[in-house]
């Protein structure tokens, strides 16, 4: 069984969009990348920090999805990290409330012994010199480094970012921060300019609108499932990260085609996601309804045509 280690945010969240609010939940990339991948009967450790708050429930809740929890920091005077944010109405902008660091602010991640030689390396969106030491952690050459970014680091850590980019094989980001990064309003110019930075595969996502997969001159692209409701869509690209990661550990090929199945995959799962506030519709997806929206998908891209 192939290892997968995730690296990210373990926290609470506060969440109000057009349909409602919430108080503290369950949140963090790492919970919504772990709770995501555990669909895929892969070996995962999730490496991530908490406080003497943060309720050992939700720890109980990712061991039984499988996911070891060895690597989770627990500083019993500190408090857990906390984000808060408020959706427009069109669900694709969003203004931040509050950002509290807390514990994450001195996190020093440690890879558990039993995961320094894990095959998938998921890099959860965290500074990049903390993305960075997780790989001078690891004792073998892993088949695959998936990291996730945004702006804020393009902000204030660009050195930093470019420094990591260059030591890994996949990078997921979205359509403004594709663009933020190389400065070309063209995807397709800013996968290239993204392709000569380090990373082999090149991911954008573009929420309600699909993700792209570029490698070389090969592009794939996947459109999003059309959903009646969208309640919350905090975590849904940690859950696509989550799919993707997951499906590339558990059949341990990284070629073009198949990282095609596991942008569908991710993009499957993070469908669920937006359906209720938080992590809350991830908790209880059953592999079965899983199935079933993978027909959905299938059936929304499949077409036959004569060419003449």
């Amino acid at each position: 069984m192939s290892k997968l280690i995730i690296v990210g945010t373990v926290a609470f969240d506060a969440i109000e969009t057009p349909f409602g609010k919430t108080d503290k939940i369950l949140g963090g990339a790492a919970t919504y990348i772990g709770l995501a991948a555990s669909h895929f009967n892969v070996d995962a450790a999730a490496v991530s920090v908490v406080g003497g708050d943060f309720p050992e429930a939700y720890l109980d809740l990712l061991e039984t999805k499988n996911i070891d929890v060895s690597g989770i920091e627990i500083v019993k005077e500190g408090k857990t990290f906390f984000w808060s944010g408020k959706y427009h109405n069109d669900m694709n902008s969003r203004d931040t409330l509050a950002t509290e660091l807390n514990t994450l602010a001195d996190f020093n991640p440690v890879v558990p012994e039993d995961y320094k030689d894990a095959e998938v390396v998921m890099l959860g969106n965290l500074h990049p010199s903390v993305q960075s030491s997780v790989l001078d952690q690891m004792t073998e050459k892993s088949k695959l480094v998936i990291l996730d970014t945004m702006n804020f680091w393009m902000d204030c850590a660009l050195d930093d970012l470019l420094k990591v980019i260059k030591r890994i094989d996949v990078i997921t980001i979205n359509d403004e921060e594709a663009r933020q990064l190389t400065g070309e309003y063209s995807l397709v110019v800013a996968a290239r300019k993204i392709h000569e930075m380090g990373p082999k595969y090149v991911v954008i996502k573009k929420g309600e609108h699909g993700a792209l997969l570029f490698h070389n001159h090969h592009v794939f692209y996947a459109p999003a499932l059309p959903l009646e409701e969208v309640f919350d869509p905090t975590g849904a690209g940690d859950t696509f990260a989550g799919g993707f990661a997951g499906y590339l550990a558990k059949t341990g090929d990284v070629s073009f085609e198949n990282m095609k199945n596991a942008v569908i995959y991710g993009s499957t799962l993070a469908s669920f996601c937006v359906e209720k506030f938080g992590t809350e519709r991830m908790q209880n997806l059953s592999n079965s309804e899983v199935h079933k929206r993978l027909l959905q998908f299938k059936q929304l891209t499949q077409f036959e045509i004569e060419l003449t």
